[in-house]
């Protein structure tokens, strides 16, 4: 169970991530949309665990490994940008969040029905 800090805390780096792919990371999504998904913060602090969605499907892998090798150039922006709410940048660690994969294929299992 997530602390109300953790999750204020949370939705501000979603909320700075996103925006950091929208307006500074075209080098990392190359004409990919990126959606920051969920962020999860851990009880110091000190290490966000991010979900991200990437579309299309196709260039998925491609745009998830640009953005985990450009990680501690991210991790610098965001820094800059919470520097007045937040004492330590905290590390940041991407995951691909594969839900709307599942519930496409759930939904295609259904129909076979």
């Amino acid at each position: 169970m997530e602390t109300t800090r953790q999750q204020k805390f949370g939705r501000l780096v979603q909320k700075e991530i996103a925006d950091i792919f929208l307006r500074e990371g075209n080098e990392y999504v190359a004409g990919a949309m990126v959606t920051v998904t969920e962020a999860r913060v851990s009880p110091d602090l000190s290490v966000a665990k991010i979900y991200v969605s990437i579309f299309p499907p196709a260039s998925r892998n491609t745009v998830f490994e640009r953005i985990r090798k450009n990680v501690i150039e991210i991790r610098r922006m965001l820094g800059a940008r919470i520097r007045h709410q937040a004492r330590v940048t905290p590390e940041i660690i991407f995951y691909l969040d594969d839900t709307l994969d599942q519930a496409q294929h759930i939904e295609e299992l259904l129909k076979k029905i």
